[in-house]
């Protein structure tokens, strides 16, 4: 295939066209996950054909002149977090194996709406606690850039996918940086959308506070722009809702951006994390094709509201209620780490928790507060490194859960506050280090303003041609 067929609207296209058909498609991506994913594990369940078998429907539907939807035929996996109807979904735990889906949640079933075909499910850290993938259950996902890296967490088996070429584009999710960690290890587009762009639906409970949002990871900033056109629908039965913007994202992406104030920095709120010398290096190169493209960029400081350890402490409190919400029957069979931090949820008083959300909930205001007084949108790494080696965060033999958090902070202090604040954050491929893999730098935006994001992505690839 091209590279245009690779790309999801590209696939969609071809096949409207009658260029290549659905049934093609299938067989083309499955050949592909046979050769390439006992290498990098990214698939750990497979629908072949139930795929193939709706591929052929999907075909019928062309060959009959149907209107079709936007990404009709287009192959998708979904992250084995999800829930789906009748699919597999273990949440990369020994004790969820067997666990059938009961419902499609709200994000599953607008992909189904929008023609995407299911193709399996790629593989997550367990409930998807950690920044990298990798479990007991499934072992660890790699790196296509470099096998013996990962490709970051919790998304990396969706985003090795896309990377690998085993699949055009992958449902992910975010509640503290896990579409925009893997896209900046895979070389990729991520956009965390803005809390409540994309709603949950009357059968998924909100634990998280709004932290987490589902999304995908792209070749392009157009697939992603797409896909959140997909994505970001009005719900008046969630738990929280956005109103869909009058212009399509797809829209928004194709526009040129007005002159924007572009504040960089690579001081992330945690004082005492390093920065690598290719992370600083990707925001300042991307800083400069900015100001070429002219655009206001200029240094900013930013006075992060809290400590080092009382953000990271505050984070955590709510961070382990989603081990602690999981539906297991058998917590022996649970990693140690999340059975530590369910033990931590179990011991934390109400009131202790009820004091780390308000005192976040103050962060988060304080920070939306400042916005847009020095600049428009803010420039950061996504990570404080490059993508570290398969096993890195447990190098050291650290078995404390808390500990094991706070390492984590050493990789990626850049994005877990953006899902506090509940602002739109979008990872961007426009950097390779000298080592050969992806850094990404990441793109911050008011809150509800995706399509800045996306303008300015759209911006970026164009002269990086990180598409190509």
């Amino acid at each position: 295939m091209s590279f245009l067929e690779r790309s999801a609207l590209g696939l969609a296209a071809a096949i409207r066209a009658r260029k290549v058909s659905p049934v093609e498609v299938a067989k083309h991506y499955l050949a592909v996950i046979d050769r390439l994913n006992p290498q990098f594990n990214a698939f750990v369940w497979r629908r072949d054909e139930e795929f193939l078998a709706e591929a052929k429907v999907a075909e019928d539907a062309v060959m009959r002149g149907d209107q079709l939807a936007p990404f009709h035929g287009v192959p998708i996996p979904l992250k084995d977090l999800t829930e789906a109807t009748g699919q597999s979904m273990t949440h990369g735990s020994r004790a969820s194996q067997g666990k059938i889906g009961r419902f499609d949640t709200t994000a599953v079933s607008l992909l189904r709406k929008a023609g995407f075909l299911f193709m399996g499910r790629t593989n997550s850290p367990e409930f998807g606690t950690l920044p990298v993938t990798e479990n007991a259950l499934h072992g660890a996902t790699r790196n296509p850039h470099g096998i013996g890296f990962t490709p970051g967490g919790s998304s990396g088996g969706a985003a090795a996918a896309v990377a690998a070429g085993m699949a055009p584009i992958a449902h992910a999710s975010d509640g503290g940086g896990s579409i925009r960690i893997p896209a900046s290890c895979c070389g990729l587009v991520g956009l965390k959308p803005s809390r409540a762009r994309i709603p949950k639906g009357p059968l998924v409970s909100e634990v998280m506070h709004g932290f987490t949002t589902d999304g995908c990871v792209s070749l392009t900033v157009a697939d992603t722009a797409a896909v959140l056109d997909v994505l970001a629908q009005y719900d008046p039965t969630a738990w929280m809702t956005l109103p869909r913007p009058e212009t399509s994202y797809l829209e928004s992406a194709s526009r040129k951006p007005p002159r924007l104030r572009i504040g960089f920095t690579v001081q992330g709120p945690y004082s005492t994390v390093s920065v690598s010398q290719s992370c600083i290096d990707a925001v300042t190169r991307t800083a400069t094709i900015l100001s070429e493209l002219g655009h206001d960029v200029r240094p900013v400081q930013i006075d992060w509201p809290h400590s080092d350890e009382s953000l990271a402490r505050d984070f955590i409190a709510v961070w382990c209620t989603g081990a602690a919400y999981q539906d297991v029957k058998d917590w022996s069979q649970v990693e140690p780490l999340n059975q530590q931090l369910r033990a931590m949820a179990k011991a934390q008083s109400s009131h202790d928790y009820l004091q780390a959300v308000l005192r976040l909930q103050v962060f988060a205001r304080k920070i939306l507060h400042s916005w847009g007084k020095d600049f428009d949108v803010l420039l950061t790494p996504t990570m404080a490194m490059e993508p570290p080696p398969i096993g890195w965060l447990f190098e050291n033999g650290e078995t404390d859960a808390e500990r094991l958090l706070w390492r984590c902070t050493e990789m990626v202090p850049y994005t877990g506050w953006c899902n506090v604040t509940g602002q739109p954050a979008m990872s961007l491929p426009t950097y390779t280090a000298p080592s050969g893999l992806p850094v990404g730098v990441q793109l911050v935006a008011p809150p509800a303003r995706e399509d800045l994001l996306l303008m300015l992505g759209a911006e970026l690839e164009q002269v990086c041609g990180w598409a190509d």
